[in-house]
């Protein structure tokens, strides 16, 4: 009798220490989700953050540009000539500067008005082009609403005029790299290959990423069969790591800054792949509180040889960060999926 109550009371103790572990692995899939939903969640602190983290201030220490690639149905994209007397006279996509104060959103639909004389609706954000943190530039997929093309007699400094272009006639341009974009949007109207994404109304200040953190398991044919692995912060619970973006550093440098910290042993071989972002929080509503951006980014880490080893993932160096087995199978296939097809916004 009294070994059953032992061990009545063992299985009880057992029972309450899952209870907390379960239910933060419940929030953990919960914020997954979100986040593979294209959602933000609230940033809260930071992992390997100075001391010290300093606000960032739109037109002093970051610049955010918006551009559209607006098409009709003849597939001809808007284009607006130049106003600016260094590329006066050439044509570009309508883009433009944020403003304090602003939306993303906002900044596009201003900018578009401004320079081509149209309302535009956002369809979905189509790349992230960057310099480092100071400056980032979104270039979204967009579709007329309202307004009309701004003539020659309406022309002032935001531009000269706006017309449809069929892409294949003669136009001198400011510069070629819009080509790519628009490409990509031309593309993504034949075939989405990411799931439509706008940025999410979440204060941030400063530039930071939230990293999904993944080493795969198996042959990379079946979703429903290879093995997920996702990197979780100690410190922090069941949570994935947020880390600061370092000045004048690309986005990719803050994955590759984690893997070298944690996994520094297995470095020189590893593949760190940030395969794109999934997500953008931004809000922008007070000067230096809430001027900061986070990316929500899904990164793939390999193995860069062959053997028995390579079907776990590396071992880590230190305790501040421990690997997660994503048994979830609905997640599990859908991350995968993720990375397998390239479903997430470009970075460039």
């Amino acid at each position: 009798m009294f070994l059953c109550v032992l061990s009545d009371s063992y299985q009880l103790r057992i029972a309450e220490i899952k209870r907390p572990i379960m239910a933060s692995m419940g929030i953990l899939e919960e914020d997954l989700e979100k986040i593979l939903m294209g959602g933000g969640l609230e940033v809260k602190e930071f992992d390997s953050a100075n001391d010290q983290v300093q606000p960032v201030t739109l037109g002093k220490d970051v610049c955010y540009i918006v551009c559209a690639v607006i098409f009709n149905s003849k597939d001809e994209v808007l284009m607006v000539q130049e106003a600016k007397r260094e590329c006066y006279g050439t044509w570009y996509l309508p883009a433009g500067r944020m403003e304090r104060g602003e939306s993303i959103i906002e900044a596009l639909q201003r900018e578009v008005k401004e320079e081509a004389g149209v309302d535009c609706q956002p369809i979905t954000m189509l790349k992230v082009q960057e310099q480092g943190p100071q400056w980032i530039r979104f270039i979204f997929l967009a579709d007329v609403t309202g307004g009309s093309l701004k003539t020659k007699a309406e022309a002032d400094e935001e531009s000269l005029q706006a017309q449809w272009w069929d892409r294949e006639s003669h136009l001198p341009l400011r510069k070629r790299d819009i080509l790519s974009l628009i490409d990509a949007g031309f593309k993504y109207r034949q075939n989405q290959w990411f799931p439509a994404l706008q940025p999410v109304d979440v204060p941030c200040h400063v530039i930071c990423q939230r990293l999904l953190l993944t080493f795969m398991a198996g042959n990379g044919e079946n979703s429903e069969e290879d093995r997920l692995w996702l990197l979780l912060s100690n410190g922090k619970g069941n949570a994935l790591p947020v880390r600061m973006s370092g000045k004048r550093c690309p986005l990719p440098w803050s994955a590759l800054r984690l893997v070298n910290e944690c996994m520094s042993s297995s470095y020189d071989r590893l593949n760190v792949n940030m395969c794109g972002i999934l997500g953008v929080q931004h809000n922008g509503r007070v000067l230096g509180e809430t001027d900061g951006i986070c990316f929500n980014t899904l990164v793939l880490v390999k193995h860069s040889e062959e053997g028995p080893e390579t079907s776990y993932p590396p071992t880590l160096d230190g305790d501040c960060y421990r690997w997660h087995e994503l048994t979830n199978q609905s997640l599990r296939v859908k991350i995968l999926q993720r990375i397998k097809e390239g479903s997430v916004l470009p970075v460039c």
